[in-house]
């Protein structure tokens, strides 16, 4: 019988190595294992650090500004419904979050469109039918106003001179209607004409006597068959107590101050304008996912589902604009002149403009999976009813803007 040989001994296995200790808790004392004290819940790092490191924690924790970020907005614009889906298979980890693509999209889009869009001389306020004569603060002011207001009327005798013409002596009803309109125009030319002489007349009258010079005239704000006053002819809602009515009235006071500032400066309109499209849009994402909740009850979806339908959709909407805007600047930029680089900007624009409703409605098709009959159904209704909403909520919050401003 053999003798039983001896095994060698195994050894234990190799510990894992340790991390090299971080010290104790500057808050607590309790020794550091990670990032923050599991204790009392304190991050190792605070803001007494290099610049660099701050902007780059906030560029991740508050836009996921790293390699997430262009892997998420290229799908974004080319693959209708591809980031939504994904979010529903649980791969979410490899994409900018929906809140924070749609946050960080409208907060640099509005911005690039504020310094991207401007209306120039070109006022599109017109408040009260004012020829800009009342608020002109020199005769060189008035002069031009009074020459603007009269070429648009001659412009106005132009195309009735064409209905004229094509109407001839066999419709005596058009004929009663071009004369009736001639006769308007006559007494705006003479009205205009009138005003612009006695303002001139106040200004020189202020320069021979040494005197200050007239005081522009403000536009008024009408409600009802007089214009606005807080003491003769106040807004008043029955429904309403007392100071809600004075409340009411002091903000119709600062509007009508605010007309002036519009009137002489165009883009203060666009600046509120897009300033409140951010705010409505963020308003309206609940109703939206409520909408697509309603059309697609059936599909037993939860209501957070379609609300991150709802971000990606809006997401997409704010980068098309951005690429619009920048499409925009670059024209103005490298083609001023027109010819043949600034078509192929207006092309791109163009481009931009029909891909953004054929995107929204290749994404619901592709994320609810109905037949194109329902789709295109439902994409109808629904982009009716949240037009309508956009449009009421943008003008809501574009003058509460401009009263505010």
């Amino acid at each position: 019988m053999n003798a039983p040989t001896d095994t060698p001994a195994t050894s234990p296995p190799a510990l894992p190595a340790m991390d090299a200790p971080r010290g104790d808790c500057a808050n607590c004392g309790t020794p550091l294992l990670g990032e923050h004290c599991y204790a009392c819940g304190q991050p190792v790092k605070g803001l007494v650090r290099h610049f660099s490191s701050l902007v780059g924690d906030v560029l991740d924790s508050v836009f996921e500004w790293d390699s997430r970020t262009p892997r998420t907005l290229w799908p974004l614009l080319a693959r209708p419904g591809y980031l939504t889906l994904e979010y529903f298979a649980g791969r979410r980890i490899r994409y900018v979050s929906p809140f924070r693509l749609f946050f960080f999209l409208a907060i640099v889009t509005f911005f690039i469109g504020k310094l991207v869009v401007s209306f120039g001389d070109q006022n599109p306020v017109q408040l009260g039918g004012n020829s800009g004569i009342e608020t002109a603060r020199s005769i060189a002011e008035v002069e031009q106003a009074r020459d603007r207001a009269l070429a648009e009327i001659a412009a106005s005798r132009v195309e009735l001179g064409d209905e004229a013409t094509q109407a001839g002596p066999a419709d005596p009803g058009a004929g009663i209607g071009l004369r009736t309109a001639e006769a308007a125009l006559r007494a705006s030319e003479t009205a205009i004409r009138a005003q612009a002489d006695e303002r001139i007349a106040a200004f020189r009258s202020a320069e021979e006597t040494g005197g200050p010079p007239p005081v522009p005239r403000l536009n008024k704000l009408t409600f009802g068959p007089e214009d606005w006053d807080p003491v003769t002819n106040p807004v008043t809602v029955d429904f309403l107590p007392g100071f809600a009515n004075d409340w009411l009235n002091r903000q119709v006071g600062r509007a009508e101050k605010n007309v002036q500032r519009l009137q002489e400066d165009p883009d203060l309109f666009k600046d509120a304008l897009l300033g409140s499209v951010p705010s409505t849009l963020f308003l309206l994402l609940p109703l939206f996912a409520l909408m697509l909740k309603l059309a697609y009850v059936f599909k037993r979806r939860l209501y957070m589902e379609h609300l991150m339908v709802a971000l990606h959709s809006h997401a997409f909407l704010c980068l098309a604009l951005l690429l619009l805007f920048v499409t925009t600047a670059l024209e103005r930029w490298l083609a001023p002149q027109g010819g043949g680089l600034a078509i192929g900007f207006e092309l791109v624009e163009a481009a931009i403009w029909i891909w953004m409703p054929i995107y929204l409605l290749l994404m619901q098709k592709r994320v609810y999976g109905q037949g194109w009959t329902m789709t295109l159904l439902k994409y109808g209704v629904i982009g009716m009813c949240y037009s309508i909403l956009l449009s009421f909520g943008a003008a809501f919050t574009t003058i509460a803007s401009l009263v505010w401003m």
